[in-house]
């Protein structure tokens, strides 16, 4: 029977370190956390299973030397999942105490929740030691999504995936026109920027009939533009009584508000660095 020798590399054990916190966090709040049933308990659980069977994948692909067979840019495919997992168990690692810890007193079911929320910042620090470890450095040959637009990307979604999960229960963008454009922006974003992601893990960005650089130069100002029309729409129509939007100041909505101009700063600084790409290269 063949064995199989796991080289002792910096990376490989941050993976597992991460595995292992994942896959209790996700075990821990569906055995014994007594869990609502949709909305944010959802979510939360699905970071955290998402983000082990994703790192399982890696692992494996790895172990058995099946990355020049995957049909994905395995220069792109490890540090996307990473860095996606990394920002998925951060956003659980934040909501999970907020909606499940400060009204549960206690009782068996905040242990369990307690050594969830434990266990979630665990994996996120994990996660994020892999991105670090495996990001591109300066003068560095590696792909897209190892370099900091690339890791911006993964953001930008990630950031606009906790948007919707905060305006879609209940729905808050239904009171006026302006709101919806505010939804509508929030969509043709994340659709493009996922985009982007997929064209570079499918190493297909040659298929494009116009230089990628260029395209996403353009698609980062169109992007910019959007969101700070909804990062000043979305308080003015949500907040202000006298609009349609009739003063909600819910702590969803207000996240939602400060998400939305996290987002805008996320697609400035990629903008940024889309046009020293084409302008120092051309």
């Amino acid at each position: 029977m063949p064995l199989i020798f796991l080289p002792t590399s910096q990376v490989l054990w941050v993976r597992m370190a991460a595995l292992v916190f994942s896959c209790v966090a996700f075990s821990v709040a569906a055995h014994g956390a007594a869990l609502p049933r949709g909305g944010m308990a959802d979510w939360c659980i699905f970071c955290w299973a998402f983000s082990f069977a994703a790192t399982l994948l890696v692992l494996l692909a790895e172990q058995f030397g099946l990355q020049a067979r995957a049909p994905v840019s395995w220069s792109n495919f490890p540090i996307t999942v990473a860095c996606y997992a990394a920002l998925l168990c951060l956003s659980a690692s934040v909501i999970f105490p907020l909606w499940f810890l400060r009204e549960q007193r206690s009782g068996e079911f905040r242990d369990y929740r307690i050594a969830s929320t434990v266990f979630s910042c665990l994996a996120t620090v994990a996660y994020l030691g892999e991105v670090c470890l495996t990001k591109a450095r300066p003068g560095e040959v590696a792909g897209y999504m190892a370099t900091t637009p690339g890791l911006l990307k993964v953001c930008q979604t990630s950031v606009a995936c906790v948007i919707f999960i905060l305006v879609s229960d209940p729905v808050v963008y239904h009171r006026h026109p302006a709101l919806e454009w505010c939804m509508a922006v929030y969509c043709i974003c994340f659709i493009l920027s996922m985009a982007v992601v997929v064209l570079c893990v499918g190493e297909c960005t040659g298929c494009l009939p116009f230089p990628f650089s260029r395209f996403l130069s353009a698609y980062g100002l169109l992007a910019v533009i959007m969101y700070l029309t909804a990062t000043i729409l979305w308080p003015v129509f949500q907040f202000d009584k006298r609009s349609h939007g009739g003063g909600q100041r819910t702590p969803k909505v207000i996240a939602a508000a400060v998400m939305t101009g996290f987002n805008f700063l996320l697609y400035l600084a990629d903008l940024a660095y889309s046009a020293r790409l084409v302008f120092v290269s051309a």
